[in-house]
This record gives structure tokens, C-alpha cells and sequence, in this order.
């Protein structure tokens, strides 16, 4: 394998399509589950309202359900009379029309009578006697109150397919009474973790020896993203372990991530045993990206498996994988690009000139302005990616980037 050899990331990301494509993946198979179990799903058809929200006029407050033109000229000196005609309760059906010179006491999220258009809360209002009640607020039309179809009408789009299923959707989804949602099935993701010096988190490491930080942290990134994680599995450096993982992985696995074992060093194994395992093998030997240029991208057509090996630094390896991976799913899903946010470079930044550089950064507000603040740190050291709000990316020509320029923001 020889790393000089290597794609731009707009070329890696075209070859990860053409992949999928000639495995046939790239239009991925939907399911229907309930709605309650749909949170961070993302939605496999265009939603269209089937009835119109809300189906009813509804009162946003308590008080007086009146036609606005019988409050005209009303103050807090002149009073204007109406009379009572019905009392609607919540959860029920209004009864009465509301003619001139009438009213009907309606609490909040009733719904009005036939003829009113309009409210006057009750702190504005006296009752007279039982029948009759003083108004002391003149109101417009539609004053405090939500008409049929104000919030949707029926027909209307209400979430393209590609949205993500977070809480306002969903709330969405229950007012308008879908409760089975299609959604794409999740990528089924393997993730494997290489090193003799790997240890789990729970245990003490001896000299030598550091906490596994990959498994965990990949894991995390995948499932929030939307992947199925099948497995994940951490191996001394050794080939007959890869290559039985990566064999047993690809009977079940769209895409299997192994970080480590994929640069220039004596142990680095990676690459070449996904050659052997996969046909046609390798695609990708290298990304002209900082962090990151140790990435591999193969594919076996048989099993229809993506095989990718990542950095083993944690920082790189979780760069690569949002860079590569998690727009690879979101692609195929439909997702809208992420939009990112406009800030301010608060210091110099260097960059690596002739490759990509993604540069972790903190967002901080001061003096009214949006600061981007590098993380600086080693791709090897996690913290630089636990303290970003997200990166920044420099492109190949630039040598950096001067204090006060405007950047674009990606959000984990």
C-alpha cells in the first residue's frame, strides 16, 4: 500500500457512492416502526398532513368567546354588555352559535363557537349578573384564538423525507395521528479496535498499556448518527485475529471500521488483509487530509461489505469517520446538509498545505461576536475532540488562516 498515492476527500466520499452502488446499497431498504420508538430515525417518505391542525377553532386563553366587531370601543372606563349564551367545556363540543351581543365562556384550548372570532381574557372581563358579563378590552379578529389549519393545512408538507426524527418532529407526527412512521433501516456497522497496548476502560493499565478510547467514542459517534452497531471487538496485533473479525464481521455488516493498523508501520496489517478477505479489495490508500491521511477504503462485492480503516489516533479516527462515514449515511438517507455556523477565527492558524486540514475548534461568545478557538492538540489526544463544539475545515491551497477571519462551523 502506499500512502502517497492518495484521494482528496471529494474523490473518497465519490468512491464510497460508486461502492454502494455496485454492491447495491445505495437505495437502502425501509421499514415502518411505531412513532414512540422513532426518536433519531430518519424518515423514509414525505410526510403530507392528512387533516388539517388543528381541526377546530381553540381558545389560547381563558375568558370570552365574542364576535370582535360587539367589543369595538370597549376600555377600562366603557365597558361593553354582552350576554351569556353558553359555557363550553374542555375536551367538548361547542353547541351554541354566537350571535350579536353574545358570548360564551370558553377555557383555554376549548373550542369556540360557531359565529365567535375572537377572545377577551377573563382578567379583562366582570360577570354582571348570571346571563350578562361587562368586557373592558376591545379585540380583533382572531385575537387569542388558533383557526382550522392555522398550524397545518391538509395536504401540506409537514417533513420531507430525510428529516431527523428529534422531539418537535415527533410532536408533529402525534398531533397529525401518525403513529407508524417509515424510516430507513439503520447501516448494520461492525467496529473493531487494534493494538497490543489496548485495554477496557474499566481496567487499570499496566506500563505500556492505555485505556481502549476508540471503541467507545466510535461507537457513540455511529449510534447517535443512526448506524446499528452489530458488534464491536478490540484485538492484540495479530493477524490471524483480524482476519477471522474481519471475516466473521462481513457475514452481517454493511460496513465494518477498523481504527489502527493502517499506516506505514511493521504492524500495520490492516489494508493488506482487507485486500485478501475483500474482492475487489481496495479502493482508497490514503486521504490527503490532516488529520486522517492513513484512511483505507476497500469493498467486497459478495458479502456487500465497505471495509474502512481508520487513523488509531482517537481525534483522527473520529474525524474520518464523521467526515466519510457519517455522510455516507446521511447521503443516502436524504438529510439535508448540516448549515454551519459563521464565526470569527480568534487566533493565526496554520494548516497543512496540499491536503484538507480539520481543525477541532471551541465556539464562545464575546462582545456580541461568535468565536471559533482552535482546540490545539495532538491527533493522538482525545480532549481535543471532547472540548470541540466542532471543526473547521482549511482547504488544500491556503497555508492558514489569519486572527478575525470568518470561518464555516461543523457541529459534531
Amino acid at each position: 500500500m502506499k500512502l502517497f498515492q492518495v484521494d482528496t476527500l471529494a474523490t473518497a466520499r465519490q468512491k464510497l457512492l460508486a461502492a454502494m452502488e455496485e454492491m447495491g446499497k445505495k437505495a437502502l431498504p425501509q421499514e415502518n416502526i411505531p412513532f414512540s420508538e422513532a426518536a433519531g430515525r430518519i424518515l423514509a417518505k414525505d410526510f403530507r398532513a392528512p387533516e388539517p391542525l388543528p381541526a377546530f377553532a381553540r381558545a389560547t386563553v381563558d375568558g370570552y368567546a365574542v364576535r370582535a366587531v360587539d367589543t369595538q370601543g370597549a376600555g377600562e372606563s366603557l365597558p361593553v354588555f354582552l350576554t351569556i349564551v353558553d359555557e363550553v367545556h374542555i375536551g367538548e363540543a361547542a353547541a351554541t352559535a354566537i350571535g350579536p351581543g353574545e358570548c360564551a365562556y370558553v377555557p383555554t384550548g376549548g373550542m369556540l363557537p360557531p359565529g365567535a372570532d375572537a377572545m377577551v381574557m377573563i382578567e379583562h372581563s366582570e360577570l354582571f349578573d348570571a346571563t350578562h358579563v361587562a368586557l373592558y378590552q376591545a379585540v380583533a379578529y382572531g385575537r387569542d384564538v388558533v383557526f382550522p389549519g392555522e398550524d397545518v393545512r391538509q395536504g401540506d408538507l409537514v417533513l420531507p423525507a430525510g428529516s431527523r426524527l428529534e422531539f418537535g418532529a415527533l410532536g408533529a407526527l402525534a398531533a397529525l395521528g401518525l403513529t407508524t412512521v417509515p424510516v430507513w433501516q439503520p447501516l448494520r456497522l461492525s467496529i473493531i479496535s487494534t493494538g497490543d497496548e489496548l485495554v477496557p476502560a474499566e481496567c487499570k493499565p499496566n506500563c505500556g498499556q492505555i485505556r481502549d478510547i476508540n471503541t467507545y467514542a466510535l461507537r457513540a459517534l455511529a449510534e447517535r448518527a443512526g448506524f446499528f452497531v452489530v458488534r464491536t471487538r478490540v484485538l492484540q496485533d495479530e493477524e490471524p485475529l483480524l482476519r477471522e473479525a474481519l471475516q466473521e464481521a462481513m457475514h452481517d455488516s454493511d460496513i465494518i471500521a477498523v481504527s489502527g493498523g493502517s499506516s506505514q508501520g511493521k504492524k500495520d496489517m490492516t489494508g493488506r488483509l482487507m485486500d485478501e478477505v475483500a474482492s475487489p479489495g481496495l479502493f482508497t490508500h490514503g486521504l490527503a487530509l490532516k488529520p486522517g491521511k492513513p484512511t483505507i477504503l476497500a469493498k467486497d462485492i459478495a458479502s456487500g461489505t465497505l471495509l474502512v480503516g481508520l487513523p488509531g489516533h482517537p481525534a483522527a479516527a473520529l474525524m474520518v469517520f464523521h467526515l466519510l462515514l457519517v455522510w455516507l449515511w446521511e447521503t443516502l438517507c436524504g438529510v439535508a446538509p448540516q448549515l454551519p455556523l459563521t464565526a470569527e477565527l480568534e487566533t493565526n492558524l496554520p494548516a497543512a498545505p496540499g491536503r484538507l486540514t480539520c481543525q477541532p475548534v471551541m465556539l464562545i461568545e464575546k462582545d456580541g461576536k461568535l468565536l471559533a478557538r482552535p482546540v490545539l492538540g495532538k491527533s493522538a489526544l482525545i480532549t481535543t475532540v471532547a472540548r470541540a463544539d466542532g471543526y473547521l475545515i482549511i482547504e488544500g491551497e491556503r497555508e492558514g488562516l489569519p486572527q478575525g477571519a470568518l470561518v464555516q462551523v461543523y457541529r459534531w
